[in-house]
Formats: structure tokens, sequence, C-alpha cells
């Protein structure tokens, strides 16, 4: 991709890009991929990932320019609440995970995709921050 262009195709092309970068900062730095784009009717989970024995859902932001905004800041109340659904959702499913340490990152991306800038927000939140 050239350099701070955006892909074609509009912006689920964007961010599957930008969740395959993440992957590749992620990977790393050691985490193991559980589960890419758990959807859900509360929602979906970009990823969730193993670190050590704690499972991590991250969610991953990503803006061309972080000028103007800060990627994490777009995290607002209301999709927290729906990450946290969608997590409860998710342990439901995967029931051998429930026993796992959960953990709320945000990994906002900024820049050219092929080499964008990470914030890796650990623990971003948690629970008592949702509502």
């Amino acid at each position: 991709m050239a350099r701070g262009r955006l892909p074609a195709g509009g912006t689920a092309a964007t961010g599957a890009l930008a969740e395959a970068a993440a992957l590749r900062f992620l990977y790393g730095r050691g985490l193991s991929l559980v589960a890419r784009n758990f959807r859900c009717r509360a929602g979906e989970l970009d990823l969730v990932m193993l670190e050590g024995s704690a499972l991590v859902v991250i969610e991953v932001r990503y803006r061309r320019s972080a000028i103007w905004i800060d990627p994490a800041a777009t995290v607002t109340a209301g999709k927290r609440r729906r990450l946290l659904q969608a997590a409860s959702r998710f342990l439901q499913a995967r029931p051998a995970f429930a026993d796992h340490p959960l953990r709320f990152d945000v990994l906002a991306l900024a820049g050219d995709l092929d080499a964008p800038a990470c914030d890796w927000i650990r623990g971003a939140f948690d629970a008592g921050d949702a509502w």
C-alpha cells in the first residue's frame, strides 16, 4: 500500500488491515490468538488473545492521523458496555476460558497501516467503567 493512502474498499477493508497490523504487533509481544471478530447479538470482539494465563479482549481503533482525536478516546461508555456483554457471551460459548483472568485492552493505531504507530493501553477499562 502506498504510504499514507487508505485501501480501496472502504471502512471494512481498512478495518481488516488495521486488525492485521494489530495482530502483527501483538504476536511480536508474545500474545496468541484465540478468536478474531467474535460476533454475537451484543456486538463484536475484534481480537481475543492469550497473554500468559490472561484472556485479553482487544478493541482495535485506527485513525489515519491521531492529530484530531486519540483513537482510544473513541471507545465510549456504550461501546465498553457492548464489549463487556459480548465478552460474557464469548465466555458462555467457550467455557474453557471461564477461569482465565479477563482484561480489556485498547490498541490504537495511527498512520500508515504497513507500519502504524501503536499505542497499546493494557487494562483500558473494566466492568465498573462501562456504566
